[in-house]
């Protein structure tokens, strides 16, 4: 059976809090840096709180974004999946919403807390 030691997860998941800058809710689920904050970008989101990693169940390591709700919604539309991207370069981790948002330029978007995590190697 493989093994990885769980601080090695962690500093990963570290990695998301240190070096994130922006949160994006998006119209699809972006590949890119560019997908997530300009093709498909509905919202920004800046300041994250990104928790101190944890066990994740059943099994690896997680972390948890913590819920907002001022999120500024750039362009109208559909929101359907989150992506994080540190500091204008890299897309470090995209996700579905636990249900898709109708949005509208102007106006603000919150989130529920929710969980990025790493199983446990196989």
């Amino acid at each position: 059976m493989a093994y990885i030691a769980d601080y090695i997860f962690d500093l990963a998941l570290a990695e998301l809090d240190t070096a994130t800058a922006t949160l994006y809710i998006c119209s699809q689920e972006p590949t890119s840096y560019a997908g997530a904050s300009s093709t498909y970008k509905l919202g920004t989101k800046t300041g994250l709180s990104i928790g101190a990693p944890a066990d994740r169940t059943p099994s690896g390591r997680k972390v948890t974004v913590a819920s907002f709700t001022d999120g500024v919604v750039d362009s109208s539309g559909t929101a359907t999946h989150w992506a994080i991207t540190k500091s204008g370069t890299t897309l470090m981790a995209t996700g579905a919403l636990a249900s898709s948002q109708a949005v509208v330029a102007g106006n603000s978007f919150s989130l529920a807390a929710f969980d990025i995590g790493i199983p446990d190697a196989a």
